[in-house]
């Protein structure tokens, strides 16, 4: 057994076996969800290191979209989970990675560069399917987070397309600050240079931005897809 397939061994059996975690807050999910679809928002349920039985508990409410951030991770759980759940990766992908994922991913969040773009691209027609993607563009100040600026999104846009990574739209993630005002402005800046390109990308429709903190401000700024985690499986 190979390094990879050891870690995914070891990864599991935690997960089949993890007892001491925070439930899943059903309440909120409830509510969250009904104020999103009154909004015309698809809430992706980030499930990052909760065990299979949390996903179940969302999925037998009705939940179909699950977002992970671990190519590890995500492998490890998709076999034994049910069949129609829409996986998004919604963290930094690594190029040697996307070959992992790509037989059953739904939606790359986290597609940062020309090289990973076409690696999805390549892995994508080598499992006979089309793996939507959005580009991830950094509007935060802290220069820790991924994503390109908006002259890259231009070149990715007015270059050759790729027909197994067809481009959705975009993704951002905002500073981590209490100043609203901040977070208002990156958030209106990633729905500037969608609209923009928009215009000229009739496929456009997605706009991710916006989690547990800040949702509900991501979606007055023009959302349409947000992503959270702890408002529903608690703190990590």
């Amino acid at each position: 057994m190979g390094l990879f397939g050891l870690c995914s061994f070891i990864f599991r059996e935690a997960l089949l076996k993890a007892a001491e975690r925070m439930p899943v807050n059903k309440e909120n999910y409830i509510q969250i969800r009904e104020e999103l679809a009154r909004a015309g928002v698809t809430l992706v349920a980030v499930s990052k290191t909760k065990p299979v039985d949390d996903i179940l508990a969302l999925y037998e409410l009705g939940q179909r979209d699950f977002g992970e951030n671990y190519v590890q991770e995500l492998v490890d759980k998709q076999p034994l989970l049910p069949q129609d759940i829409r996986w998004h990766f919604i963290g930094h992908l690594q190029s040697n990675k996307v070959k992992y994922i790509a037989p059953f991913v739904h939606l790359i969040h986290g597609t940062d560069s020309v090289s990973t773009l076409k690696e999805i691209n390549k892995q994508a027609l080598k499992n006979d399917r089309v793996i939507d993607c959005l580009l991830q563009v950094h509007i935060a100040r802290e220069e820790t987070k991924f994503g390109m600026d908006e002259a890259g999104v231009d070149a990715i846009l007015s270059a050759e397309p790729y027909p197994g990574a067809p481009i959705k739209g975009l993704m951002g993630m905002a500073s981590f600050s209490s100043d609203l005002s901040l977070v208002r402005s990156e958030f209106a800046l990633l729905k500037r240079i969608f609209s923009n390109a928009a215009r000229y990308q009739p496929q456009f429709d997605t706009i991710s931005m916006g989690m547990s903190g800040d949702y509900r401000l991501a979606i007055e700024e023009g959302s349409n897809m947000v992503r959270i985690g702890s408002l529903l499986f608690g703190s990590r």
